[in-house]
């Protein structure tokens, strides 16, 4: 399949045909990955576009929508520091990236050699040294790079091995493929360049099958064998001995959710099935590794790592760093912990590198380097500097260290700098500027969509990232597909901070790929056990609260539903009933406190009612509960399946849109200020009411009957019975229980109406609700039932690491056969009212809110709080 050939082009209307006529042409200078110089479709693209067929620029919007839709559905996102809201979409575009197999055996090839050579020069820089003692590396570039880790000078990782995973920033010229960087600190980009797989193949099936794209599993299931055969030798009681590597806890060290890639971090620990971890989930004993989960504490035995070098151990490296694990390095040096990859690669990130690696590699390797790099000249060397201040006004001027906070940006992202502004800063402190030669990008056509339904193909500078796996034994294997990055429109910096976008990549294959095997093929002993996966603390209380931030949103709805259809038939609604209303919609944060009542003023409440569930920046309500549930979802994503999470998604996002609809606030075309669609804003609650239930289905029966479903069943279920006793209360308090529309009410707000009909036809006592509502085991919102129910799970939680001499939990509250009778609960005082009744709600609410307290105390942030025998 030669990438120069071009085939024939069958009429004015082929596919082909018309997507030259809607491509515009790429800058002078630049390979044109679409075109050949002649003007014809290559080869590759020809064919793309043959199977797609319909390329008119409506269906083509089409599928870019879709693209969008399904990032937004997945959650995708893209974190930038300077952003001070919302996470940002990650931005996808909608043609893949097209690498032929001639050119990718090139670059198969040549990553893996770089990767051997990566490796080796770590061993020799924290080994003999001989690069250095052979003048083949400038001490000073090694040495003066903040990425070098002195307290590892010596060190001998598990397996010889100090880098599994590698990536190389490749750009595509009319010369073949060239390396302008190498990310050898922490990767990222290969769970994007997943994700951007599953969303791209599925808008082009065809093409993806017709091509023969290449598959990246496979590269997948290599990091994570490669990881758990990892060679140990691990502390016993009876001494050191040999890991026989089964069952090792393998933890994600993510920095945290404000992180830039956090998305690929969650999405990476779910997919290979570990634990996602931040430094504040880990400490160290003895010098070995413990996770703090919700049952104690459990080993750690490799931590793949994308948390930076300089923040891993406080004690050792930066002591201002909150994000790392303290005593971390001393535990990697008594050879407990394999850490992926090994702290101190960044040096190999500097851009002066390029112009050492040629000798290295023959030194080293006794070969030719297969991928050349860009012409570097680190300006920490005299006869460099000289040669490179004679091409200044060309080269692109580097930082040769990682840039400090503050300091401008240099290179690419800027784009040529001008010769007076950096003679007389090179001139002080040589060292710190690489100057590179420019080194024009390809460009790879992306769709441009028009509001006018006039679409173009226009094209975007692009660079490829490749990865490479280590396994296990010495080799490499380079995922067959890359992660792609398109510079912003009109420029040539690819930054995805200054808005750059991303594209799937697809390696061409003469052959099928055939079936992906079960396992990677490394040679390696097959682990004889396994672990289940371990709950850290901070994903025990992210589950706690996914499961009561479920249950309140369900609450919720259901109030507004009610609250909204009680004010329709307000003439059917007495003093007492909206007496109520008003007591929880204040209570639930529904209507702000100035508010009027619902006896002062019914359209104000509704008014204002409306207008809180349409405000996304609201603090309380549907809006911030659905917030809040995301989050804390998102904290335990790789615990969610697929359509879980995306329900969480749906449920957050398709409600703001549809009160965006719903509401027309003042400015808004034909709208004025309150106006609102009534129906829309209950069809609105009704199908979040809808995605809520398939959201508690998935909690309830999509989720393994481990801790981690058990403490999704205890948040809800003490969320339940706090806010089911709340309704109780306030309806007995208020007066509400003595009228019709009260005790329907109620009804409702326990969603047990047609369970109360079948039971108790015509009846509307004080006897009958108190039986289904309150004494009903079998009821699901009956208190009593739920009562027991939570003792039951809370029973079967773990003691924990500090709670040996606590009370177990299920003893703090009192079995339902200890409470009142009904006959207590249903006397009625000499006023009609039924104060036992509004005690008891009073009593479980209060202890709801101390239980609560006390698990995160004993579980989540392991407070060293005093026993308690009860919760009063």
């Amino acid at each position: 399949m030669p990438s120069q050939s071009s085939l024939p082009l069958d009429g004015l209307d082929s596919p082909a045909s018309m997507a030259g006529r809607l491509a515009l042409p790429v800058p002078a200078g630049h390979l044109d990955e679409l075109r050949l110089p002649d003007g014809t479709l290559r080869e590759a693209w020809a064919r793309f576009f043959s199977v797609l067929g319909d390329l008119h620029p409506e269906a083509l919007d089409v599928r870019a929508a879709a693209v969008a839709r399904q990032i937004r559905d997945n959650g995708v996102t893209y974190n930038v520091y300077a952003d001070q809201s919302e996470t940002r979409a990650w931005q996808l575009e909608l043609f893949p990236f097209l690498v032929s197999e001639e050119d990718w055996a090139v670059i198969e090839a040549g990553a893996a050699q770089r990767a051997t050579l990566a490796n080796a020069i770590m061993a020799d820089i924290y080994g003999p040294q001989t690069l250095l003692a052979k003048g083949l590396l400038p001490p000073g570039l090694v040495y003066g790079h903040p990425g070098y880790m002195r307290p590892l000078k010596g060190y001998q990782p598990p397996g010889g091995s100090f880098l599994q995973t590698m990536a190389m920033d490749l750009v595509h010229t009319e010369n073949g493929w060239t390396v302008i960087a190498h990310r050898t600190e922490t990767p990222s980009g290969m769970g994007y360049a997943l994700e951007n797989r599953l969303i791209i193949s599925g808008q082009f099936a065809d093409a993806f099958r017709e091509m023969r794209v290449r598959r990246l599993p496979p590269a997948f299931a290599q990091l994570i064998s490669t990881l758990a055969h990892a060679p140990l030798v691990a502390a016993t009681d009876d001494g050191p001995g040999l890991a026989s590597g089964t069952g090792l806890q393998i933890v994600l060290l993510s920095p945290g959710p404000f992180n830039e890639t956090y998305f690929e971090h969650t999405f990476l620990a779910r997919y290979l099935g570990i634990t996602l971890v931040e430094g504040k989930d880990l400490t160290v004993r003895n010098d070995v590794v413990y996770l703090k989960t919700f049952g104690g504490l459990e080993r750690v035995d490799v931590i793949l790592r994308r948390l930076d070098d300089v923040f891993c151990d406080p004690l050792e490296l930066r002591s201002d760093s909150t994000i790392g694990v303290p005593g971390l390095l001393e535990a990697m040096r008594a050879g407990n912990v394999m850490v992926s990859n090994v702290p101190g690669a960044g040096f190999l990130e500097s851009p002066a590198i390029h112009g050492f690696m040629p000798g290295i590699a023959r030194a080293l390797l006794d070969e030719t380097l297969i991928l050349p790099a860009v012409s570097s000249w680190w300006c920490g060397e005299a006869a460099a500097q000289a040669e490179a201040m004679g091409m200044l006004s060309e080269a692109f001027v580097m930082p040769t260290y990682p840039r400090s906070p503050g300091e401008p940006r240099l290179g690419m992202e800027r784009g040529l700098q001008p010769l007076d502004q950096w003679r007389d800063r090179i001139a002080e402190a040589p060292d710190r500027y690489t100057l590179q030669a420019p080194l024009p990008l390809s460009h790879m056509p992306c769709w441009e969509p028009d509001e006018g339904g006039c679409g173009r193909i226009g094209s975007r500078a692009a660079m490829l990232r490749v990865f490479a796996v280590a396994d296990g034994n010495g080799g490499w294997q380079v995922m067959p597909g890359g992660f792609t990055r398109l510079a912003p429109p009109n420029l040539e910096a690819v930054s995805m901070q200054l808005g750059g976008t991303s594209a799937d990549t697809w390696v061409l294959s003469s052959q099928g790929s055939g079936a992906v095997p079960l396992a990677a093929r490394t040679g390696l002993a097959a682990p004889t056990g396994s672990r289940p996966l371990a709950v850290s603390s901070r994903a025990a209380e992210n589950l706690y609260w996914a499961g009561r931030y479920a249950e309140r949103a369900e609450n919720t709805v259901r109030l507004c539903r009610q609250i909204l259809g009680s004010i329709e038939s307000n003439d059917e609604t007495d003093d007492g009933t909206l007496n109520m209303i008003g007591q929880l919609a204040q209570w639930f944060g529904l209507v702000p406190a100035q508010t009027p009542s619902p006896q002062a003023s019914l359209r104000v409440f509704e008014r204002n009612l409306v207008a809180t569930l349409a405000d996304v920046n609201s603090t309380s309500g549907v809006v911030q509960t659905l917030a809040s549930h995301a989050r804390a979802a998102n904290e335990i994503r790789n615990r969610l399946s697929n359509d879980h999470w995306r329900t969480i998604l749906a449920a957050r996002n398709d409600f703001h849109d549809a009160m965006s609809a719903a509401a027309c606030p003042s400015g808004t075309p034909g709208g004025r200020e309150g106006a609102y669609d009534r129906s829309q804003v209950l069809a609105a609650l009704e199908h979040l009411s809808m995605q809520l239930g398939a959201i508690s289905g998935a909690q309830g029966d999509r989720m393994s009957r481990d801790e981690a479903w058990r403490l999704v069943f205890i948040g809800r279920h003490i969320e339940r019975l706090g806010v089911l006793s709340l309704f109780l209360e306030v309806a007995e308090r208020s007066g509400a229980l003595q009228s019709r529309s009260g005790f329907d009410l109620l009804l409702h707000l326990f969603d047990s109406t047609l369970t109360f009909r079948s039971l108790y036809p015509g009846r509307t006592d004080t006897a009958a609700l108190v039986d289904l509502l309150v004494l009903e085991p079998t009821n699901p919102r009956g208190l009593y039932g739920v009562l027991d129910r939570l003792r039951e799970k809370l029973a079967q939680l773990p003691t924990g690491a500090t709670g040996q001499s606590r009370v177990p939990l299920a003893e703090l509250l009192p079995p339902a056969s200890a409470l009142p009778s009904r006959t207590v609960l249903c006397e009625a005082d000499r006023s009609g009212r039924y104060s036992t009744l509004a005690a008891l709600c009073d009593q479980l609410g209060g202890r709801m809110a101390k239980l609560s307290d006390e698990i995160g105390g004993r579980y989540f942030s392991h407070a060293g709080v005093a026993p308690e025998t009860d919760l009063p």
